[in-house]
């Protein structure tokens, strides 16, 4: 396709939703795992997505930046098609940020030296530049004085601030979350969910799959409800919280509140 994004490509600006899934179908095999999703996300948008195990959340997401490829469908950043197959994918996940379940840091790096990585090998920016967009990263998620531990020398917490700073370290125009607290001990999920406040405060662009309800009621703009591989129901936090549309929803809320 003309659209697909390439090295070259400049965001455009022309009123279309920044990240758009447009009938996505998803096959592991013979198993259908996401089925003729369409949903738009906003500019400056903070989407949670919940549901039960299996729906289809993680998959959606990874979808989103082609660690998985769909099988039907078109999935959209800034109006470009990035499921086309001639579309640059260096240049996708330059622009859309992830953050997963795992921290994934270089065991063998410091906190500075796993932020400073990306932007300096694959975008060229040099190392004092890198360096210094990195303790601006790190300052930013409360981890400047970390700056030079390696990863077995942090808490989970810590970690996955680092994770984030490092996702960061790319100027993404969005930010995927694939429940990145489900692993930490109770008591470090609110160093990242407070992260996670500041960005959407800040106006970052979000999807975020979580099971932090209360984290979804207060930051989220939107809260979609998969299951069974469907979007099943869309609204406004307040809405889906207080008066769900449908009755899988009110099941689903049912049990987990």
């Amino acid at each position: 396709m003309s659209d697909a994004i390439r090295s070259d490509d400049e965001g455009r600006t022309d009123g279309h939703a920044l990240l758009e899934f447009d009938h996505v179908d998803k096959y592991f095999g013979e198993t259908h795992v996401l089925k003729d999703v369409s949903l738009d996300i906003q500019n400056g948008e903070v989407c949670v997505v919940v549901g039960p195990s299996g729906s289809g959340k993680s998959t959606l997401l990874r979808c989103a930046n082609r660690l998985e490829e769909i099988q039907n469908g078109e999935i959209r950043l800034d109006g470009r098609s990035i499921s086309d197959p001639d579309a640059d994918i260096n240049r996708l996940r330059q622009r859309i940020g992830m953050v997963f379940q795992s921290f994934n840091l270089f065991p063998h790096k410091t906190a500075l030296e796993n932020v400073t990585l990306a932007p300096r090998k694959v975008r060229g920016i040099p190392e004092a530049e890198a360096r210094e967009r990195a303790e601006e990263l790190l300052a930013d998620v409360g981890l400047l004085d970390q700056a030079d531990s390696y990863p077995n020398q942090l808490s989970g917490g810590q970690q996955q601030r680092v994770a984030i700073a490092r996702a960061l370290a790319m100027d993404p125009k969005v930010m995927l979350f694939d429940e990145v607290t489900s692993a930490l001990d109770p008591e470090l999920v609110g160093e990242v969910l407070e992260v996670m406040r500041g960005l959407a405060a800040d106006g970052m662009t979000m999807m975020v799959v979580t099971h932090e309800m209360g984290f979804a009621r207060e930051v989220g703009d939107r809260i979609v409800l998969m299951d069974e591989g469907r979007l099943v129901e869309s609204g406004d936090p307040e809405s889906f919280f207080e008066h769900p549309e449908t009755e899988r929803g009110e099941q689903f809320l049912s049990k987990i509140l």
